[in-house]
């Protein structure tokens, strides 16, 4: 008989790269195009630097980067401004409903994980830095797979987005946990795990799913072993470097960290 953890009480999954698009591959791709058409492109790794936040102050963090400032200024005479911001993320939205029918699979062993966590006794929450009309494809097509999180929550949902811990706030108010440090909070980007170190929660950083690597499983698995091995260890950088207490390849993975965490809780320690 499958026992309930003594002192966990809930974890907050992200969503693109985490639970849904193997790679974070979403995103990235808009975010490039819509600079592109502004006659100012940008790299992968500039796209997606920002990644975490909420869509409109990503591309206003993105045309902030100095390189892509002074090449802004150069191809339109003046710097970036919010008028600017706004008509890129206006473009954004259309273009990011069409991508999203084509990324929301659930990455492997997203179901089973989330069963298993049930049968622990643990509440399933959930947030992204995507609107809640982008949360609705991506919640649609999670729930012909399988995946049904308690709450969902999307960039209108708190006052401030990621790495503030307002979406946590929320996810726990909804869930009725607390305290903050019974609550888990799982993410692929560096500003998702620095707001459960803000909230107070245990955090695990996933490395090579998600944004760090930014690969397709198809990609990913063409990549030599050396070149793989690295691209997943600077991932893992990057995030420990955020305050993750600890790192998984994929969320399929976590099971023996929630069985940690719950053993520190229980001798007393907290996040």
């Amino acid at each position: 008989m499958t026992t309930s953890f003594q002192h966990l009480k809930a974890v907050v999954f992200d969503w693109a790269g985490t639970t849904v698009d193997h790679g974070s591959c979403a995103p990235a791709v808009v975010f490039q195009e819509i600079f592109r058409q502004r006659g100012v492109p940008i790299s992968a790794q500039q796209a997606r630097e920002p990644m975490g936040m909420a869509k409109r102050d990503h591309i206003a963090a993105i045309a902030a980067m100095p390189d892509v400032a002074a090449r802004w200024r150069s191809q339109h005479g003046c710097a970036c401004g919010d008028a600017d911001i706004d008509a890129m993320y206006d473009d954004f939205l259309p273009l990011q409903k069409q991508t999203l029918h084509h990324h929301s699979k659930l990455i492997d062993g997203v179901p089973e994980l989330v069963d298993w966590c049930r049968s622990r006794g643990l509440k399933i929450g959930s947030s992204t830095g995507y609107t809640r009309e982008l949360l609705q494809i991506v919640t649609a097509a999670a729930a012909e797979q399988g995946y049904v999180p308690d709450c969902s929550l999307g960039s209108e949902d708190a006052p401030k987005g990621r790495p503030a811990p307002f979406l946590i706030y929320t996810a726990a108010m909804k869930m009725g946990v607390y305290p903050l440090w019974t609550i888990v909070k799982v993410d692929d980007t560096a500003v998702g795990v620095e707001a459960g170190r803000h909230a107070g929660c245990w955090t695990v950083g996933v490395t090579r799913t998600g944004n760090g690597v930014g690969l397709g499983e198809e990609e990913l698995s063409r990549l030599p072993d050396e070149e793989r091995s690295a691209a997943i260890r600077a991932a893992g950088v990057t995030l420990t470097s955020a305050g993750a207490h600890a790192l998984v390849e994929s969320v399929a993975d976590i099971r023996p960290v929630l069985e940690e965490f719950d053993n520190r809780l229980a001798s007393g320690e907290r996040p």
